[in-house]
């Protein structure tokens, strides 16, 4: 894949990432499971993929638009 379309794959993952970072959904939602509220799970799954994602950003993209010269 070309440098530009990876550079342009990561607007999407990361807009994803801010949009499903509030469960609206879930908002008045009361159910419970192991003790914690499905909203809290929620939280603590989206910021494993967030994770992910900053990590996998940084391995491969992290100097884009910062003037890093390669090899």
């Amino acid at each position: 894949m070309s440098r530009m379309r990876t550079d342009y794959l990561w607007i999407p993952v990361f807009a994803l990432l801010v949009v499903g970072a509030i469960p609206w959904f879930l908002w008045g939602d009361s159910t419970i499971v192991a003790g914690l509220p499905l909203w809290l799970w929620w939280h603590i799954g989206w910021m494993g993929l967030a994770a992910v994602a900053f990590a996998l950003f940084t391995r491969g993209a992290w100097d884009r638009g910062m003037g890093v010269k390669h090899g």
